[in-house]
Parts: structure tokens; sequence; C-alpha cells
């Protein structure tokens, strides 16, 4: 577990507290600690391709509107190789919530909330 300083720190808007891990900057505690896990399973063997903070282009009727940006994807080797996509979410706003909707219907794809 990192050593965190919260000497002179600005107080976030959602309470969380930034981690660097690896060398990677990590929005929260929580977001780190599932890195190490995740990191730890692929390590095992059972899951691969681990990639942190995939881009997903919401794209309507060839309009691009925004983009969603997860927190990790891999595939699950005990799953025959299924995708897996996951936000380690604290606070779900709305925004989320609505960008959440709009990739898993645009991609097909389920977005699992840690």
């Amino acid at each position: 577990m990192p050593l965190i300083n919260n000497f002179n720190r600005k107080k976030n808007k959602y309470r969380n507290v930034k981690v660097e891990v690896d060398g990677i900057k990590f929005h929260s505690i929580k977001e780190s600690n599932r890195y190490i896990e995740l990191q730890l399973m692929q390590r095992a063997g059972v899951i691969s391709g681990l990639e942190l903070q995939p881009r997903f282009d919401i794209i309507v009727e060839g309009i691009f509107i925004c983009f969603y940006k997860a927190d990790f994807r891999y595939f699950d080797n005990e799953k025959n190789g299924a995708v897996r996509v996951e936000d380690v979410k604290g606070m779900r706003t709305p925004v989320y919530r609505l960008k959440k909707k709009l990739v898993e219907a645009l991609y097909g794809i389920e977005i699992i909330e840690i």
C-alpha cells in the first residue's frame, strides 16, 4: 500500500485521494487497489491484456457526441477470453450513468462497476 501524504493538498470535489503506483497516477485509493488486484490476476494467468483507461467514442448517426474512459479493460481467460470493462466508482454522477448506458448500447458490452 502506497504511503499517502495529505499535507498541503487541495480538497477534491468527491473527497478521493490521488495515488501513484508503479509510476501510474490513479484518481483514488480504491482504483489503485483494483489495479494491484488485476496485476496479480494477470500474473496468475486468470486475465490477460490488461489495459488502463480505454477510450470509447460515443458517435450517434455519424456525429461525435463525446467520449467515455473506463478504468480497465482486459480479457477474462476463465470465460474463454471474454472482454471485461471495469469502472471503479465512488460517486455515480448523472453524466457517468448516461455515458455508461450509451457505451453499453453502442458497443454491446457491459461495464462492470467496482
